[in-house]
């Protein structure tokens, strides 16, 4: 006799926390970033780009990174919609930018051109592009991102879920990354050289990729 009750009892509960925090919401945007954005696929790239500096230039390259990253999927979060329409820039054009960028990246891993006079320097472009965005905050995470926000539609529960969210991948991937290190000690020097070209195929497919969805969203109309 008590368990209906119980139940009812239950039910009220979720539906009084879920108008202040949407937790369905906040599981399902939580996973759909991670797995878009990859966090383990990430580290093979990320040593092939910084695996051969110290040990602090990778942990602040890392950093960076994922504050680029948090900082350009907080933005579109918030003023997606407006920027893209506005510039008269749709998710396929995105697509296409980030593919070509990557790729560029792509071929000065392969052909071991990515070092410059001013590894200061090249340590700050790195953490920003290719590793905030478009490696971390691309394109699928910010459509992912603006598509979260339309379904938040306007709820404050909804808004601070898809928050927790952002934050929550973004500390995951600073702490995979942060931990990358860990690799370099068994790998050593030749295995981030061979780590570096093979991060440059991946990179180079992921741009092949995105260049060929950017062709199929054009010719789709989406």
């Amino acid at each position: 006799m008590l368990w209906p009750h119980g139940r009812q009892a239950a039910r009220s509960s979720w539906d009084r926390w879920s108008g202040v925090f949407n937790l369905r919401l906040f599981i399902e945007a939580s996973i759909t970033l991670l797995v878009i954005m990859d966090p383990p696929g990430t580290v093979p790239v990320f040593l092939g780009l910084v695996g051969r500096k110290s040990r602090d230039a990778r942990k602040s390259a890392a950093r960076q990174g994922v504050l680029v990253s948090f900082l350009v999927i907080t933005l579109f979060a918030v003023a997606g919609n407006s920027i893209l329409a506005y510039m008269h820039i749709g998710i396929p054009a995105l697509q296409g930018a980030g593919g070509l960028l990557l790729l560029l990246i792509a071929l000065d891993l392969l052909t071991g051109k990515g070092a410059t006079n001013h590894p200061e320097v090249e340590d700050v472009n790195i953490a920003m592009v290719p590793l905030g965005t478009p490696l971390l905050a691309g394109p699928g995470a910010i459509a992912a991102t603006i598509v979260f926000v339309r379904q938040a539609g306007g709820d404050v529960g909804s808004y601070l879920a898809l928050a927790a969210a952002i934050v929550a991948v973004h500390l995951i991937l600073l702490g995979t990354l942060r931990s990358a290190g860990l690799l370099i000690k068994v790998f050593k020097e030749s295995g981030i050289l061979l780590m570096a070209k093979i991060a440059g195929l991946l990179l180079a497919a992921i741009a092949v990729q995105l260049v060929a969805s950017s062709v199929q969203g054009f010719i789709s109309g989406s």
